[in-house]
């Protein structure tokens, strides 16, 4: 959840100067390049696919990069404090050169051709453009820091719940092909009773039904199967023609299903009030650089000139008259019709706005937890039913299954045994995946989750 729009960054970071638009280098591209282009998984469990996608998602490759532009902008911002050293070049020739009255006769003022060498420097003494950058540089670096690892944490969740969601129709798919193993053989049952005279050929009908109606939801599983495949892949940016083979321990997931319930929600935690804070110190050192507008800015600067002037061209340069100087520069803003308390003004309702945010995710990261916490009481209570009713049904059926073979119960009422047991197979790792999935969330709520 994000607390921050898009509109508000490009604002902000307008606010404090630093425009990060500077290309990567081409060293970092490559790496890029090849880490996308970076192999495939051996051992697909959910934690080596969490690392992959957090290695060769696009997403965080660019995360990671804006970090580096942010670097060399500070580095260009910082830059500004040190001596600014350039040089100019000028040749000029007169066609007619400038002629005034000095005592009443005409006098020519120069020469025909001019040309001019200068070498300047500068150094800034005061400057709140500069000491702006100084002072927020190590914000800046943690802002973009964070940034990343909040895209991080967003990739990780939905990589995670992505993989559990194909487990559940893996599994889904697993359990027919064992309910299709079972219908088979009751099928030739069936059909043999028929054959010997012992029973009509209802039971055979019945049986080849329910077969048929649970080949049919396996096929639709495994085409449903192939775009939640395609879409962990997506989210891992795993190479399209690579098979993904996902590799999980049932026993080991659920023993990691249960969390402590008694657990109180901590904002601070969260990624999201972590980059709050962070805009808010950046807020407040932007509301002291709008306070600094009443003060002047200070250079200290000099020059050394190369003055060669001569009526022929050929022997221009052949006599020089150099003139330097040094100099120290203030500039005092006196009056800009109110812009700067306006300016002030503004900074100082963009630091309560922020507090208000601040506010606002402490009471929505308490409603999620809330949410989140009874999502996962609630699954985590339909799993221990699910469970039971699994076990239960498996017995049912067994059980039935001996008393049709001797004769005491009708097919009708096989069918109707595997029926339940196949729902409470499906339902019960539905209901497994679903507690993990919403484990998740209740980690991510309370800021468990930070990458």
């Amino acid at each position: 959840m994000s607390y921050w729009s898009k509109s508000d960054k490009k604002f902000f970071l307008a606010l404090i100067t630093v425009t990060f638009l500077s290309p990567p280098s081409s060293l970092l591209w490559a790496q890029s390049q090849a880490s996308v282009d970076g192999g495939t998984l051996e051992k697909a469990t959910l934690e080596e696919v969490v690392k992959y996608a957090l290695k060769n998602q696009p997403a965080i490759q660019q995360s990671v990069i804006d970090e580096r532009i942010t670097e060399n902008n500070i580095k260009s911002r910082l830059a500004d404090w040190y001596p600014q050293i350039n040089f100019n070049y000028n040749l000029q020739h007169n066609f007619i050169v400038q002629t005034s009255i000095i005592g009443g006769n005409p006098v020519k003022l120069g020469v025909s051709n001019i040309s001019a060498g200068q070498f300047t420097v500068s150094q800034p003494l005061f400057n709140r453009d500069v000491l702006l950058a100084r002072r927020t540089q190590n914000e800046v670096r943690l802002q973009a820091n964070q940034l990343t690892s909040s895209n991080k944490t967003d990739l990780a969740v939905d990589v995670s719940k992505a993989f559990y969601d194909v487990l559940t129709t893996k599994q889904q798919i697993d359990v027919a092909n064992e309910d299709i193993v079972r219908l088979e053989r009751s099928l030739k049952d069936a059909q043999n009773q028929y054959k010997a005279g012992v029973a009509d050929k209802i039971d055979y009908k019945r049986a080849l039904i329910s077969l048929n109606n649970t080949k049919a939801s396996k096929k639709g599983n495994e085409e449903i199967l192939k775009g939640k495949i395609e879409h962990l892949k997506s989210l891992m940016a795993y190479p399209k023609a690579q098979e993904l083979n996902l590799q999980y321990d049932s026993l080991q997931m659920e023993r990691e299903l249960f969390l402590d319930t008694l657990q109180n929600a901590e904002y601070t935690s969260r990624i999201e009030y972590q980059l709050l804070n962070t805009q808010k110190r950046l807020l407040e050192y932007n509301y002291q650089y709008t306070k600094w507008s009443y003060l002047p800015t200070v250079a200290a600067n000099g020059a050394y000139n190369l003055n060669f002037q001569n009526n022929q061209f050929l022997d221009l340069y052949s006599k020089n008259f150099p003139n330097s100087f040094a100099a120290i520069t203030l500039s005092f803003p006196i009056y800009q019709g109110g812009k700067r308390k306006i300016n002030t003004n503004t900074a100082e309702w963009q630091l309560k706005r922020i507090d208000l945010d601040i506010k606002r995710l402490q009471l929505n990261v308490n409603a999620e937890y809330v949410r989140a916490l009874g999502s996962y009481k609630g699954s985590l209570t339909n799993l221990l039913t699910q469970k039971e009713n699994m076990e239960l049904a498996r017995e049912v059926y067994d059980i039935i299954q001996l008393q049709y073979r001797s004769g005491i119960k009708t097919y009708l009422e096989v069918i109707a045994s595997e029926t339940d047991l196949r729902l409470a197979r499906i339902n019960y790792y539905n209901a497994l995946y679903q507690v993990l999935s919403n484990k998740i969330d209740v980690q991510r709520a309370l800021g468990q989750l930070n990458y």
